[in-house]
């Protein structure tokens, strides 16, 4: 059977096929038809079909550490909300929400909260990822509104992309754009990110500008365009309104001090990009969480925004200020008010004639009248004992949130936490009282909504695992036993959908953009066939919507855009003598927020296998940091251990660490331990990008990899640990700042007797097996490098049932040496290795294309390809030397 469904990872929103067979397997492409991906995806929705085990899963309901039926798991909550809100009132209980839930449970979850408990704390884990940006769109359109769609992006002549790392965070969007280029190579593209990304390779010019000083930079573009009559005056005058004040503001901080010497960067080049601004009528912008994760984030979105409203770049193909956002569904938990200071249907706290209209739609007295505890505050009041009670539904914050040590010691603290999630073990799983397996993304049934206002159907793959409900009928049923039956007797999504639009069209008498009304009708065989489409969608559009405001009409109450007077200001974490390093934080190209899902696959695990510390080479070179070598960053939140990883497209004095690593697959891995709690004052999200810290060697007296065939079950006795699911195996590679004396009692005491073993005491190596009836069990191989050893070789002799007399005497080895080891994963598609591509080169092949054809690298996702060309232009250099 084929179904089509939706990608559960960025916000671009790729469409899928997937086809199913009766013994329960299933096989899928990207979705030909659907206009986000139109047939392409990256390496992690590629690898969706290698996620969908049980082995995983949170299969049961469980109360106290007892596993329970629903009725009594149901019931516990359901009482220890009811008392906490009586004995502390409504205020003392929140819910955490995810931009992973489907718009259908994020409606039921914020009418519980919201209308009948009587609280706005309700947030999300979109906080983290476009509050500013949703700030930024208010303060300027008057609605949380993205004018543009992904066809502008191929339309552009500039296209400028701005704290994005589109290559490896949104892959299929950058494909689009690096298709579009090739076919018309006119089109500039810029990049401006104090790092050079694998995006930067598209780039005809890359500014690395000092972080944080965005502002500086795009207020210096509007004097540019002022100071030379480049701007589109009738636009001004007829649809904006704040030119004047914001103006005066620019031309304030110009007098003040230099934008190349504010954001650092060359004179000439900051003037070749204002020119090409200037020069480009269809000019995108894209921006994403390196303008989002700030201290000053919205007005980072307002500076933008005002460049685009001053030369009337809005509303038009190939125009636009476009926030590409993080999540699935980041935006379908907007429109319905997912985020504690917003009401439902782009509604808010700032109107009581709207709170009375949600208030009479959903015949709730007791609604909410005033904004709750955005995330960060949340756990500050939780620590406090304010909240006393906290339902989170499927998303980490104990990886996630900054100040991670922190959050942990909330939570532990916390009276009532209830967790909703597929997965059973994660950093906040272990301080839940109360765990309700929800349906996972295979099983799920409902909406959401892309970057560019696309909702598009998820439709269920699979059987619900175990006892797994979705969490729509979760809330429901609480709703139920805390006495709001009546108002919460959904017997299926698209009844939550259409009461969903009805809501959004509402009174809506054309002052609210967000406007679905038209789908309000829709039944149970329209839902399921509903194809993608750009709200508003209404009777005048019932197509949909490509762009906003092409008439210039915005939803303030005048009808005109706002222009936003912002000065420039440092970030709050700076560096100092005692942490003196700048430390960003993001995603990399092959993992996922927390891991919960794209560590079940283990290619994906490949790309990048531990936790890591980049860092340029002439800064570690100071720091007598040898590549490859263990490093330990420390500030007042907490440490962070990773390998360190020398990149010249570093500023010096900065440093980058991955997002994702958490105490499931290693020790001291949570990049969120180093951010402090620093958050824009509008918005309320995190200043992720610029944490500062100390940076010291790790003194490791010996390091180790361990190769078992489960994972173990208790964490190893070392200072240092990180996990790698291999294949048929599991990786631990192991280190410690103390010395072994006894590597075969250490042996006995972790992991058993030894079966085989080899020490050279002079070099402070050891070698040891363990085998069963044959069959290897577990290598431990203390050695100085892992250059000299084949994980893949090893992780297939742990599949075998029984080894034979050649491998025994290789296994000690750590590889077959009648075979090269492929090296670092480069094309995780493919598993094609960075030993294997420069093979090929040296053999002859000088193209992306030729390694294409043969070693099939980059001919999927693309992902890999600006490795691939970096990699290229290596052998390059090394020849013309």
């Amino acid at each position: 059977m084929t179904i089509k469904t939706t990608c559960p990872y960025c916000g671009v929103g790729c469409g899928l096929t997937v086809e199913t067979d009766k013994a329960g397997g299933l096989s899928l492409a990207g979705d030909t038809e659907h206009p986000a991906n139109q047939g392409r995806l990256c390496v992690k929705g590629s690898a969706l079909g290698q996620t969908l085990g049980e082995s995983e899963r949170l299969l049961h309901p469980r109360v106290d550490g007892r596993r329970e039926s629903w009725q009594q798991a149901l019931d516990q909550v359901s009482e220890r909300l009811q008392r906490t809100i009586l004995e502390h009132g409504p205020d003392s209980v929140a819910f955490y929400l995810s931009g992973q839930l489907l718009t259908e449970d994020y409606y039921v979850a914020n009418k519980l909260m919201k209308g009948f408990i009587g609280s706005a704390n309700v947030d999300t884990n979109s906080r983290l990822c476009m509050s500013s940006a949703v700030a930024g769109y208010k303060r300027a359109f008057g609605a949380d509104a993205v004018p543009c769609n992904y066809d502008d992006i191929e339309l552009a002549d500039l296209v400028v992309l701005v704290g994005s790392n589109a290559a490896w965070n949104h892959p299929v969007l950058f494909q689009r754009l690096s298709r579009a280029k090739a076919s018309r190579p006119e089109t500039k593209v810029v990049v401006i990110d104090p790092r050079r990304t694998a995006t930067s390779k598209l780039a005809d010019l890359h500014l690395s500008l000092r972080p944080g000083s965005d502002i500086s930079l795009f207020n210096g573009l509007f004097d540019f365009l002022v100071d030379r009559g480049e701007i589109d005056s009738d636009f001004v005058q007829q649809h904006t309104e704040g030119f004047e004040v914001a103006w005066a503001q620019v031309r304030n901080q110009v007098r003040q001090y230099s934008v190349e010497s504010d954001c650092d960067l060359d004179s000439a080049e900051l003037k070749q990009f204002y020119q090409w601004f200037a020069d480009s009528p269809k000019t995108v912008t894209l921006f994403s969480q390196g303008v989002n994760q700030s201290s000053h984030g919205v007005d980072n979105a307002n500076a933008i925004i005002n460049c685009h409203l001053l030369t009337g770049r809005i509303g038009k193909p190939g125009a636009g200020p476009f926030s590409i956002t993080g999540q699935p569904n980041a935006m379908g938990g907007r429109e319905v008010g997912g985020l504690a200071n917003q009401l439902a249907a782009h509604m808010g706290f700032d109107r009581a004639d709207q709170i009375n209209t949600v208030a009479r739609f959903w015949k709730a007295p007791n609604i909410a009248t005033q904004p709750g505890l955005m995330a960060v505050p949340l756990i500050e009041a939780i620590e406090r004992g304010q909240v006393k009670a906290i339902w989170i539904m499927g998303t980490n914050p104990v990886v996630s949130l900054p100040d991670s040590d922190r959050v942990a010691r909330a939570l532990a603290g916390c009276e009532t936490v209830i967790l909703s999630d597929c997965v059973a073990e994660t950093d906040t799983s272990c301080f839940a009282d109360i765990l309700l397996p929800a349906q996972g993304w295979s099983e799920k049934d409902g909406t959401v909504t892309n970057s560019e206002r696309r909702i598009s159907r998820q439709r269920g793959l699979l059987p619900p695992s175990g006892e797994a409900k979705p969490d729509w009928w979760i809330l429901s049923q609480v709703a139920q036993r805390l006495g709001f039956a009546e108002a919460f007797n959904y017997q299926s999504p698209v009844e939550i959908f259409r009461e969903h639009a009805a809501l959004s069209g509402f009174e809506n008498r054309g002052e609210r953009i967000f406007d679905i009304s038209a789908l309000a009708q829709l039944d149970q065989q329209q839902y399921d066939a509903l194809q993608p489409i750009q709200w508003p969608v209404t009777t005048a559009c019932p197509e949909g919507t490509p762009r906003l405001f092409g008439d210039g009409r915005f939803v303030t109450p005048n009808g005109r855009a706002r222009m936003l007077a912002v000065s420039p200001s440092k970030p709050k974490q700076q560096p100092d003598k005692q942490h003196p390093w700048i430390v960003n934080s993001g995603r990399i190209r092959d993992q996922w927020h927390t891991m919960t899902r794209t560590a079940l696959a283990p290619p994906l695990f490949q790309h990048r296998q531990e936790p890591f510390i980049e860092i340029h080479p002439d800064d570690a070179e100071r720091q007598r940091l040898a590549e490859g070598s263990l490093a330990r960053l420390r500030n007042g939140q907490g440490s962070y251990v990773g390998r360190i990883r020398f990149d010249e497209g570093l500023r010096l004095g900065n440093l980058f660490v991955p997002m994702h690593w958490n105490r499931q697959f290693c020790s001291q891995g949570r990049s969120g331990a180093l951010m402090a709690p620093v958050t824009d004052p509008l918005s309320g999200q995190p200043e992720s990008k610029h944490g500062v810290a100390a940076l010291q060697p790790f003194d490791q007296r010996w390091q180790a990899c361990l190769f078992v065939r489960e994972p173990l079950q208790t964490e190893p006795e070392t200072d240092y640990w990180a996990r790698t699911p291999l294949a048929h195996s599991q990786l631990y590679r192991l280190a410690s700042e103390q010395a072994v004396t006894d590597w075969p009692g250490w042996c006995r005491q972790a992991l058993g007797q030894p079966t085989l073993w080899l020490a050279d005491a002079q070099q402070g190596q050891f070698r040891a097996a363990g085998m069963q009836q044959g069959r290897l069990q577990w290598l431990l191989l203390v050695i100085d490098s892992e250059q000299k050893i084949d994980p893949d070789w090893i992780d297939q002799l742990l599949a075998l049932a029984e080894l034979d007399r050649q491998q025994r005497r290789r296994l000690l080895s750590g590889r077959d040496c009648q075979a090269e080891p492929k090296g670092p994963v480069i094309c995780s598609c493919f598993q094609v290795g960075q030993r294997q591509i420069e093979a090929a080169v040296a053999a002859g092949a000088d193209s992306v294309e030729q390694l294409g054809r043969e070693l099939q690298c980059g001919t999927n996702c693309g992902s890999c390809v600006p490795e691939l060309q970096q990699l290229l232009e290596i052998e390059a250099l090394s020849r013309s030397a």
